[in-house]
C-alpha cells in the first residue's frame, strides 16, 4: 500500500508548528508546537490524536535543528515517526513565493535558491521557512519535500490589481508589487464557502475576511483571487492586532524628518506597535470587547476604527466583483467574535448583506450561515484549515494517482 501520511511543518523565527495527517480521510494523527527556540524557556507541546495523550516538555532548544529532532522524537514515541514508511511527504508553509511560484512545488536546490532570493521582501519569514526545510531535508533526504506558498493563491490577480502606481522600471527591479498573504486560508475558505452554498467554486464570487492577529481580505471570482488587501508585505490593508494596515506613505517621511525616528524604529512602530495595540494597548479582541462593555472609550474607538476599515474593504471588493454570492469570516477573530461580524455588516443591507442575531451568536467549529434566509448575499462563518490545505496540496503533488512522481 502506498504511503498516505503528510507531515505539515510551519517554521517561524522562533517556533515550529506541526501536524501529521492521513490523507485517506484528512484526519489528524498528531499536532504539536515547539516555541521559544533559542531560549532557556523553550517549550514542546505534543498531542497524539490517535490516543488523546498530550505531553509537554520545558527546557532549552538551541535551534531549529534541535526543534525538528524533538518533533521527530515525539512522533516516534507514538509510533508515528518521521522515519515511518507510511509518510508520503513533508509539506512546508513558505510565506513568500513572489511571482515565480504559483503552485505547490517539490523542493530542490533551485527552489531553495529562489526562496532565498526572496528574503529581502520577507525578511522575517522566509529565513525561518528555509531553516525548517533544510533541517527536514537532512532528516529525510529520501522523502519529497513540498513548499506551499502563502502568496501563490494571489498570483491570479490581474496586473491592474497587482501593480502599484510607481515607476515600472524601479518597481520591477526591486520586485515591488502586491503579492498578498494568507493564501492557503483564502483558498481553503473560498472553496469551503462554495461547498456550503451547494455550488462549485467556479460558480461563486466570495469576499473572504481572514481576521486574526494578522488580517486580510480577498475578492475571489470563480475560485480565483482577483484582489487582496495585503501587498508587498503583510503590513498593508486592514487594521490588525499590531500592524497599522493602510497608511499614507508620507507618514513615514514625516516620522523620519520631523519625528527623528530611524527606519528600524518606524518599521517596529508600524508592524509591532500599531493596529489595535497602538490604538488602545490591547490586540486581543476579547479583551477589547470586555473593556467596551465596561465603558472604555479608548477601546470603543479602536473597535470602531477596525470596523470602519473592514467595512470599506467589503464595499470595495463588492465593487471589484460586481456580483457577490457570499461574505465569509474566518480565523480567530472572524470565527469567534460575533460583535465584529455584526458590526462589519451593519448598514450594508442595501448591498443585500445582513446578519441574523441568533445565528450569529451560535458558536461552532463547522461552516455555517449566519445570514437570514431572505438575504440576497450569504454571510458565513467558515473555520479555516491551513494545515489541511497544505497537506492536500502536498499530497496532490506527490501522492498516489496524481501522475506526479515522488
Amino acid at each position: 500500500m502506498s504511503p498516505t501520511r503528510v507531515l505539515v511543518l510551519n517554521s517561524g523565527s522562533s517556533s515550529v508548528k506541526y501536524q501529521l495527517l492521513d490523507m485517506r480521510d484528512g484526519s489528524r494523527l498528531a499536532v504539536g508546537l515547539v516555541e521559544r527556540i533559542g531560549e532557556q524557556t523553550s517549550r514542546t507541546k505534543h498531542t497524539a490524536l490517535t490516543t488523546g495523550d498530550t505531553r509537554e516538555q520545558n527546557g532549552p532548544i538551541t535551534d531549529h535543528q534541535a526543534a525538528l529532532k524533538a518533533v521527530a522524537e515525539e512522533l516516534g514515541r507514538d509510533g508515528l515517526g518521521v522515519d515511518s514508511p507510511e509518510l508520503a511527504a513533508i509539506g512546508h508553509r513558505v510565506v513568500h513565493g513572489g511571482m515565480f511560484f504559483t503552485e505547490p512545488t517539490v523542493i530542490d536546490d533551485a527552489v531553495l535558491t529562489e526562496i532565498e532570493r526572496l528574503i529581502p521582501v520577507a525578511p522575517l519569514h522566509n529565513p525561518a521557512n528555509l531553516t525548517g526545510i533544510r533541517t527536514a531535508m537532512a532528516l529525510r533526504p529520501d522523502l519529497p519535500q513540498v513548499a506551499v506558498f502563502d502568496t501563490a493563491f494571489h498570483t491570479t490577480m490581474p496586473e491592474s490589481a497587482a501593480r502599484y502606481a510607481i515607476d515600472t522600471k524601479i518597481a520591477d527591479r526591486h520586485r515591488i508589487r502586491r503579492y498578498g498573504f494568507h493564501g492557503t486560508s483564502h483558498a481553503y475558505v473560498s472553496r469551503a464557502t462554495a461547498k456550503l452554498l451547494g455550488k462549485a467554486p467556479e460558480d461563486v464570487n466570495v469576499i473572504v475576511l481572514h481576521l486574526g492577529n494578522g488580517a486580510s481580505a480577498s475578492a475571489v471570482r470563480g475560485g480565483k483571487c482577483v484582489d487582496t488587501s495585503m501587498g508587498l508585505t503583510p503590513l498593508e490593508g486592514l487594521v490588525m492586532g499590531t500592524r497599522s494596515g493602510d497608511l499614507d506613505p508620507a507618514a513615514i517621511f514625516h516620522l523620519q524628518r520631523v519625528g527623528g525616528m530611524s527606519m528600524d524604529e518606524i518599521d517596529t512602530l508600524l508592524n509591532k506597535r500599531s493596529g489595535l495595540f497602538g490604538l488602545c494597548g490591547d490586540n486581543d479582541m476579547r479583551e477589547i470587547g470586555r473593556r467596551i462593555d465596561e465603558g472604555d472609550e479608548e477601546a470603543r474607538l479602536a473597535f470602531d476604527i477596525y470596523i470602519h476599515r473592514l467595512k470599506k474593504y467589503i464595499g470595495a471588493y463588492y465593487a471589484v466583483l460586481g456580483r457577490v454570492d457570499a461574505v465569509a469570516f474566518t480565523a480567530g477573530v472572524g470565527e469567534n467574535a460575533a460583535a465584529v461580524r455584526q458590526a462589519a455588516v451593519a448598514g450594508l443591507e442595501g448591498l443585500g448583506l445582513a446578519v441574523d442575531g441568533d445565528l450569529n451568536a451560535v458558536r461552532g467549529d463547522q461552516p455555517r450561515l449566519i445570514s437570514p434566509v431572505s438575504a440576497r448575499v450569504a454571510v458565513a462563518v467558515v473555520p479555516t484549515d491551513e494545515e489541511l490545505e497544505i497537506a492536500t496540496q502536498t499530497y496532490a503533488l506527490v501522492g498516489e494517482g496524481t501522475g506526479k512522481g515522488n
